[in-house]
C-alpha cells in the first residue's frame, strides 16, 4: 500500500475526486488506483468562504516501489507519497509470576494495561474503587439531577475513568513513533466505537457509546483470564526490607499478595496520593490549571469558525483552541472544548463544586462549552509542598460550593458582568447547562486573583479571534480545577518507582498523560514495563 498525504478537496467534491487526484499525483491511470482507504480526514477552515477537506489516502497500485522512488525525488510535489505505516501491535512476552500482576484503576490507562497483560497470558487482577460503568452512570446522573453525591461512584471514580463523562476525545499531541495510539483506537473500534475514529483528525465518541465500549473491553479482558474487583480501593502498600512491593491492603480489610502493580490512578484520587506519599513513594508537585467553563450558543461558534459553511454535515459542530500569555506571566488557554455539549458537575468530595465538559456523539446540544483556565505554578502558588496542589484545588472548590449556595449549585456569572467587575444577579439569553443548578454570583469569590486578572485580559483577545466570544450574555461557570494531576509519581527507565520496586506509576493521575488516548498509550507502556521486569527477574533456564 502507498499513502498519499495532504489531498485537498472542497466540501462538495464528487465521489471520484479522490481517485482522480491520487492518480494524477502518482502519474498512473485512474483504473490503476485500487483499494482506496481514508487514513485521515480533517479540514482547513482558515478561509471561511472556501473550507477545504484534507485527506491522507492509502491505496494500492502496480509497481509501488517504482512510484515511490519517482515521487520521493520530485521536489515540486505538494503531496507526500510514502509506504503505508504498519499498525500491527506485538504483545510482549513474559513468564508467569507466582502472584498475578495487579492493575489499580479501570480508566483508559488501566483498561489498556490490563488488556495487554491479559493478551500476554498474565491473568491480571483489576482493582477499581468505584462501580461497574453502567451502575456508575446511574449514580452520576443522580448527582446531576438530585444533588445526591456518591463518594466512590461519580464523574471521577468508577469503571471507564473520568473520560467516560466527557466529550470522548480521542486525539493527542504525544509523540507516538510506535503508533500505540493506533492500537488503542483499533481496540476501541473492536469494542463498539465507530470506524471513523481511525481516520478523523479529531475523533470523539461521547458518553453513551463509551459505556458500551468499556463493558466490551472488560468482557475481553475477562475472556483472556483477567479478574475484576469493583468497590476495591487500595488503602495501603506492603513493602519488604529491600523496598520491593509485596502486597496491597484494601479498604475492606482484605489483602492481595503481588510483587507487580500498575498504579493507573485518576487525577482526582487525592486520598490515594496521600497514602502513597505516606508510604514513601517518590513524587513531585507539577503545574496544572484553574479557571471556569464558558458557554456560548453553538451557532455563534459555528458561524465564527465556518462562516457560510456552518452546519455542513462533514464539518459538524465547530470547536476551537485558544491561548494567550497574560501580562501577569500566566498562560490562559481553552481546555477540553465540547461542541454541542453540556457543563457537568465533576466533584468527588462533599462540600465542593468542580466542573467539566461533556458531549454526546451527536454533539447536538444548544451550547458550546470549554474550560478557560490559567496555569498554576507549584514554585509560586504552593512552594515546597508536594501535596500542595491538592490543597490548592480543594480550597477553591470549597469556595465555589459556598458561592453557589452550599447545595452543589455552581456559581455562574455573565461575561459582561465579569469584565465589568460586578456580581451577576441574573442570567441572560445563554441558558447554562450545568446541573443540578447554577447560582448567579461573583467568581472573584472562588478564583485566585491571578486567574481573574488573566481571564479578564484574555477574553477580549479571544473575541478578536472568534467574534462573539466575549458577548455579554455568555456564561462563566466555576470552578474548573481538575484539568490534570497536580503531581507526578516518579518512575525510572524501567517504568518503576525508584523508591518502591514493583510499583509502575502510569496514566493521567501519575502525571504521564492528558486525555483518553494518551492515557491508553501510557497504559500499554506500563504493561510492557511490567512484562520486561518479569523477564529480567526470571531465573536463567
Amino acid at each position: 500500500m502507498i499513502r498519499v498525504t495532504e489531498i485537498r478537496l472542497p466540501l462538495e467534491h464528487g465521489e471520484d475526486a479522490i481517485r482522480k487526484i491520487v492518480a494524477t499525483r502518482l502519474g498512473v491511470d485512474e483504473q490503476n488506483v485500487r483499494d482506496i482507504t481514508i487514513a485521515r480526514r480533517g479540514y482547513d477552515a482558515r478561509h471561511k468562504n472556501r473550507i477545504m477537506l484534507v485527506y491522507h489516502i492509502d491505496c494500492s497500485v502496480d509497481d509501488e516501489a517504482g512510484i515511490l522512488q519517482k515521487c520521493q525525488s520530485d521536489e515540486r510535489a505538494t503531496m507526500r507519497v510514502m509506504p503505508t505505516p504498519a499498525h500491527r501491535y506485538e504483545v510482549p512476552r513474559a513468564p508467569h509470576p507466582a502472584q498475578p500482576p495487579v492493575v489499580i484503576g479501570a480508566g483508559p490507562c488501566g483498561l489498556m494495561a490490563a488488556l495487554v497483560l491479559a493478551k500476554a497470558g498474565l491473568r491480571p487482577v483489576i482493582l477499581e474503587r468505584g462501580k461497574k460503568v453502567r451502575e456508575r452512570t446511574v449514580d452520576t446522573f443522580a448527582f446531576w439531577r438530585k444533588a445526591e453525591l456518591t463518594l466512590e461512584s461519580n464523574v471521577q471514580f468508577g469503571e471507564g475513568g473520568a473520560g467516560t463523562f466527557s466529550d470522548g476525545k480521542l486525539y493527542s499531541g504525544v509523540s507516538d513513533p510506535r503508533q500505540l495510539g493506533r492500537f488503542v483506537l483499533e481496540t476501541f473500534v473492536k469494542a463498539g466505537a465507530p470506524d471513523e475514529i481511525l481516520y478523523l483528525s479529531k475523533p470523539h465518541i461521547g458518553t453513551f457509546r463509551l459505556v458500551t465500549m468499556v463493558e466490551n473491553i472488560r468482557a475481553e479482558i475477562e475472556r483472556l483470564g483477567g479478574t475484576y474487583q469493583f468497590k476495591s480501593r487500595v488503602d495501603g502498600l506492603r513493602v519488604d526490607a529491600q523496598k520491593c512491593l509485596t502486597g496491597l491492603d484494601l479498604a475492606d480489610g482484605s489483602h492481595i499478595a503481588t510483587r507487580h502493580a500498575v498504579f493507573a490512578l485518576g487525577h482526582s484520587a487525592r486520598d490515594s496520593f496521600d497514602m502513597l506519599h505516606a508510604a514513601g513513594l517518590a513524587m513531585q508537585a507539577k503545574p496544572f490549571s484553574i479557571g471556569v467553563r464558558i458557554e456560548h450558543p453553538q451557532s455563534v461558534i459555528d458561524a465564527a469558525r465556518f462562516g457560510p459553511s456552518a452546519g455542513h454535515h462533514l464539518l459538524g459542530a465547530a470547536n476551537y483552541k485558544l491561548v494567550h500569555r497574560a501580562s501577569n506571566g500566566r498562560s490562559v488557554y481553552s481546555f477540553c472544548m465540547c461542541p454541542g455539549g453540556t457543563v457537568v458537575a465533576a466533584t468527588s468530595e462533599k462540600g465542593a463544586v468542580a466542573t467539566n465538559g461533556m458531549s454526546q456523539y451527536s454533539r447536538a446540544e444548544r451550547n458550546a462549552n470549554a474550560g478557560i483556565v490559567v496555569e498554576v505554578k507549584p514554585d509560586i502558588d504552593f512552594p515546597n509542598d508536594v501535596l500542595g496542589g491538592i490543597a490548592f484545588q480543594r480550597r477553591w472548590e470549597q469556595a465555589a460550593f459556598d458561592a453557589g449556595g452550599r447545595n452543589y449549585a455552581a456559581p455562574a456569572q455573565k461575561v459582561g458582568d465579569f469584565l465589568a467587575g460586578r456580581a451577576s444577579t441574573d442570567l441572560g439569553a445563554v441558558i447554562p447547562s450545568y446541573k443540578p443548578a447554577v447560582t448567579p454570583a461573583d467568581l472573584r469569590d472562588c478564583l485566585p486573583a491571578f486567574a481573574i486578572d488573566a481571564i479578564k485580559e484574555a477574553l477580549p483577545v479571544f473575541d478578536a479571534k472568534i467574534p462573539g466570544f466575549s458577548m455579554d450574555d455568555a456564561v462563566l461557570t466555576g470552578v474548573e480545577t481538575r484539568t490534570s494531576s497536580p503531581l507526578r509519581l516518579d518512575r525510572d527507565r524501567t517504568g518503576q518507582s525508584p523508591s518502591i520496586r514493583g510499583v509502575f506509576p502510569a496514566g493521567e493521575g501519575a502525571g504521564y498523560a492528558g486525555g483518553i488516548l494518551s492515557a491508553g498509550i501510557d497504559g500499554i507502556r506500563a504493561a510492557e514495563f511490567l512484562a520486561a521486569a518479569l523477564r529480567d527477574e526470571a531465573p536463567p533456564p
